[in-house]
């Protein structure tokens, strides 16, 4: 029995103990343990910054955020269900929803905490939700990239993946500002892991991410695309791409690829349509190479443009290599040499130089080296060192093979001829701004070396302007616009060969060739039509040039000017007649014959319209407008005292007024006539010297 009363009184002490350490725990760690409760019963939600828009040169919208809410509740808050009536129409009215089907969508929700009422929400709704004070209610933000224009641009501007960061193009390259800062809210969570409203919990507001104003004007942008996807299906090309640069601060004015994709459905497209061919293919330049070997030639060599070059009969073989040109040119000069694009001449120009001068001259273009351009996914080119180079390199090198560049390097070095000189960085943002607008950041002109002496720039630019006027790129003329420029034709290497009738075809040039203000080169890879620049990529530079030129006031007043001179002018021709040979006629019949074709002429006296007319001025044969004085000399004035002798003033005296007249015309003099008829006195005296102005007097 003790042990029995010693069990039963240790059991009784037992719901006291636990009484007591329960109290102790309410009243000493009551707190701390709530506090520890509350902290793993909440969550913290990421609220998505807005990623940054990218805007043209003139502020139009190229992508932006499209920002979307989800509109959730938690109907268990307390306060929620005195405003749940007025709530629910009010969401009824903003939606467009019938309050019946939210009323229900509350009632039979799976979860007693959550009930997901409606997807999308724009942003004033949004706000107008906010501004009701409803508890319980969860906005939760969702952003979809959209891309204004579709595919204008798409290869600057790339794309983004699913969770919004970039992967190709600007997107990818300025990723870490144009995405922000993400914020965080608190919720709660249940022991199901159900979100729910959580009155009084933390709030941090995202960051929005900057905004990218371009380089690149939508409107030129167009044109550029337009006109290059229509010379590639014209000439049957695989790919053609396009990039136009300003040559003195290398601002990219346009880049374009064609075939292109849709950044809004990039899944739709292959992978081959979203490759930016001007930055990320290496080709071989061809002809347009013969840039480096003309400056080597010009700078170290000594040739002149006016030097003279054998390029035989259009055949030659250098080392181990022959090389053609299209057909014989004999000896031309080094200006002709550029402006046909002899192979032949270009190998003769360099053949004294120092393989490693050419060398150097090709890094000084930018050539084995990026440009630098702010988009991802650049590639340098190859350029082998002299070094490296075989028996025919240099000879290869001068006339573009043997080294490989992207359409940008090439263009890059052309506005180096454009600029005078400077190698400069191209760039596609102009500046940086926060999602206020205030502008953060702005580019800066940045040139990377002088690749050559401005002289030597000035002495070119005429041979590259031949190279459209009289040379292989007439096709690239814009009307009353000089263009300077260099076609291009390589070959393509297949399985170490080079493939027969399989070549990329280019045109790089720029306007006004002086002072100009863009440059702009083509590029077609297999061409069908005609494996020639001048013949493919030529035409597209001159459909972009006219239509850019209306977007540039300045250019499209000078074209306006130039065009109507060109009108006058060739009208003026048209109206020129040639003038009708009248000697041998008698002096009558010469002028009715004078006055038939337009032209005035002196009818001769009566005394003198049997003789012969023996000269006339203007000579017979000129081409004159309408209305032109003719003068005729008569067989009488060789009968006179008029001696050959045009040094000393002759006897006029018994000569008509129109004989007199006529000779002293003939030689410069201007004569005064004082009265009518024959001449009687005349100053200066017969036998003076021969002066400029004369006094006849008649009677």
């Amino acid at each position: 029995m003790a042990r029995m009363y010693v069990v039963l009184t240790l059991l009784s002490i037992l719901p006291v103990l636990v009484f007591g350490q329960v109290l102790r725990i309410y009243l000493y760690e009551g707190a701390d343990l709530r506090e520890r409760g509350e902290e793993q019963a909440s969550s913290v939600l990421a609220i998505p910054a807005m990623r940054g828009a990218i805007l043209d040169n003139e502020g139009r919208t190229l992508a932006v955020n499209a920002a979307r809410y989800d509109l959730a509740l938690d109907p268990s808050v307390p306060g929620f269900a005195q405003a749940r009536k007025s709530f629910v129409d009010r969401l009824s009215r903003l939606t467009g929803e019938p309050a019946s089907r939210l009323a229900q969508r509350i009632r039979n929700r799976p979860s007693p905490k959550y009930v997901l009422l409606r997807r999308g929400l724009t942003e004033p709704q949004k706000e107008a939700i906010e501004s009701w004070n409803v508890p319980g209610l969860l906005l939760e933000p969702e952003f979809a990239r959209r891309y204004n224009y579709g595919r204008t641009l798409s290869h600057v501007l790339g794309h983004v993946n699913a969770d919004g960061d970039g992967i190709a193009g600007l997107e990818l390259q300025y990723n870490d500002v144009l995405r922000g800062q993400d914020g965080r809210r608190v919720v709660k969570r249940d022991r199901r892991g159900v979100i729910r409203s959580y009155v009084g919990g933390s709030v941090v507001e995202p960051r929005n991410g900057e905004q990218l104003v371009l380089t690149i004007d939508l409107i030129r942008q167009t044109i550029v695309e337009e006109e290059l996807a229509s010379g590639v299906e014209e000439s049957g090309s695989n790919w053609g791409t396009a990039v136009a640069m300003n040559p003195y601060s290398g601002a990219v004015l346009a880049m374009a690829n064609y075939p292109t994709y849709d950044p809004n459905t990039t899944g739709r497209f292959p992978t081959e349509a979203r490759r930016n061919h001007a930055i990320t293919d290496r080709i071989e330049p061809g002809s347009t190479f013969k840039l480096v070997a003309a400056v080597a030639a010009m700078e170290e060599g000594g040739i002149s443009l006016d030097d003279t070059i054998d390029t035989g009969n259009g055949y030659r073989v250098f080392g181990r290599r022959g090389l053609r040109d299209t057909h014989g040119h004999g000896r031309i000069s080094f200006e002709e040499v550029i402006a046909v694009s002899s192979n032949i001449g270009v190998a003769e120009s360099v053949r004294e130089l120092d393989g490693g001068d050419l060398y150097q001259y090709a890094r000084n273009l930018g050539f084995g080296q990026p440009t630098w351009i702010d988009l991802p996914g650049e590639v340098s080119g190859t350029l082998k060192k002299p070094s490296d180079w075989s028996g025919t390199t240099k000879t290869s090198l001068s006339i573009g093979y043997e080294v490989e560049a992207t359409p940008l390097q090439l263009l890059t070095a052309y506005c180096a001829l454009a600029n005078g000189g400077l190698l400069v960085r191209p760039f596609v943002l102009r500046e940086r701004r926060d999602y206020t607008g205030e502008v953060i950041w702005t580019a800066r002109q940045d040139s990377i070396r002088r690749a050559f002496r401005r002289r030597t720039a000035n002495k070119l630019l005429p041979a590259f302007e031949r190279v459209v006027n009289e040379g292989t790129a007439t096709r690239a003329q814009i009307a009353g616009i000089p263009v300077a420029g260099k076609t291009g034709t390589a070959w393509k290497v297949h399985e170490g060969s080079y493939m027969s009738r399989r070549a990329r075809a280019s045109f790089i040039g720029f306007f006004p060739a002086e002072k100009p203000q863009v440059a702009l080169i083509v590029v077609l890879d297999e061409p069908r039509t005609s494996i020639y620049g001048g013949l493919t990529a030529a035409p597209i530079f001159r459909r972009i040039g006219e239509r850019w030129i209306n977007t540039f006031p300045d250019l499209a007043r000078q074209r306006s000017l130039a065009v109507a001179d060109a009108e006058r002018e060739r009208t003026a021709a048209a109206e020129a007649v040639s003038l009708a040979d009248v000697s041998g006629q008698p002096a009558a019949v010469a002028v009715a014959a004078l006055v038939a074709q337009g032209f005035h002429a002196d009818r001769p006296d009566a005394d003198e319209a049997a003789l012969t007319v023996v000269r006339q001025s203007p000579r017979p044969g000129t081409d004159a407008k309408p209305g032109t004085h003719v003068r005729l000399e008569t067989d009488a004035v060789s009968e006179t005292s008029i001696t050959p002798d045009a040094t000393v003033m002759p006897d006029l005296r018994g000569l008509s007024v129109r004989q007199a007249v006529f000779w002293l015309a003939r030689e410069g003099v201007t004569p005064t006539i004082e009265g009518h008829g024959r001449v009687v006195r005349q100053s200066p005296d017969p036998g003076t010297p021969l002066t400029k102005k004369a006094v006849l007097r008649c009677s």
